[in-house]
C-alpha cells in the first residue's frame, strides 16, 4: 500500500511513522510524508520519501491528515479533496475535533464547548465537506489528547454519546493503523476516540 500522512511533523503523525517503520506488520507499506517545509523531518529521509503537499497525493492508496482543518474557507480540506480526486485517490482519513454533533454529554461537554466554539464552525464543515466528498473517508473526533505511555480506548459513532474526555496520543496512533491495515474499517463514518475510563471527568485528564 501507499500511504500518504499530511502534516506529517504533527505529533500523532510521528507516532504513526514510528511504528510503521519500525513494526513488521507494516514492512510492505510504501510511506511518503508531506509537510510544508520538508526539513522538519530530515532524519526520516533515509526511510520515507518526503515531499512537498502539492506533490503528494498522486499515486497513493491511502491519505491521513494529521491537523484539524480549522483555516477560513476550509482550505485544508478543499484542497486535499480536490488533489485526491484529480489523481483518483479515494480512501482518506482526516482529523477532527469532539462537540461536532453535541454528542458530548455532561458538564464536561458544556465546558468543551466553550472551549472549541471558535474554530467549530470550520471543523464541523470539514467534516460535511469529507462526507459529500464521494471519497471513502473516516473523520476522527479526537479527545482531550495527553501523552501517557497507553493505548486504551473506546470508539463511538456520531449518533452515540461520546464515551470518556481525553486520551493518549498513542491511542489514535493506534486507530489510524488499524484502519492502515484494514481500509474498510469505519469507511464513511465519523468516530469518537476517547479513554472510557475518563468518562464522567468535568476536565481534560492529563
Amino acid at each position: 500500500m501507499k500511504l500518504l500522512i499530511l502534516a506529517a511533523n504533527g505529533q500523532i503523525a510521528q507516532i504513526v511513522e514510528q511504528r510503521l517503520l519500525n513494526e513488521p506488520a507494516f514492512q510492505d507499506i510504501d510511506l511518503t510524508l508531506g509537510l510544508r517545509n520538508k526539513n522538519r523531518l530530515a532524519n526520516l529521509q533515509k526511510q520515507a520519501t518526503i515531499l512537498e503537499v502539492e506533490q503528494a497525493v498522486a499515486g497513493q492508496d491511502l491519505v491521513f491528515v494529521g491537523v484539524v482543518d480549522h483555516t477560513s474557507n476550509n482550505v485544508i480540506t478543499k484542497n486535499v479533496i480536490a488533489a485526491m480526486k484529480k489523481h483518483q485517490v479515494q480512501r482518506v482519513i482526516f482529523t477532527n475535533i469532539l462537540g461536532l454533533y453535541n454528542e458530548v454529554p455532561g458538564e464536561f461537554g458544556r465546558w468543551n464547548h466553550e472551549q472549541v466554539l471558535s474554530g467549530l464552525p470550520a471543523a464541523i464543515n470539514s467534516d460535511q465537506l469529507l462526507a459529500e466528498s464521494g471519497l471513502q473517508y473516516t473523520t476522527l473526533r479526537l479527545p482531550w489528547l495527553n501523552d501517557r505511555n497507553e493505548v486504551k480506548y473506546t470508539i463511538t459513532t456520531k449518533d452515540q454519546s461520546y464515551n470518556g474526555v481525553s486520551g493518549s496520543r498513542q491511542s489514535i496512533a493506534d486507530v489510524i493503523l488499524q484502519i492502515i491495515n484494514n481500509p474498510d474499517l469505519f469507511v464513511n463514518e465519523s468516530i469518537g476516540i476517547a479513554d472510557p475510563n475518563t468518562q464522567g471527568a468535568k476536565r481534560p485528564v492529563y
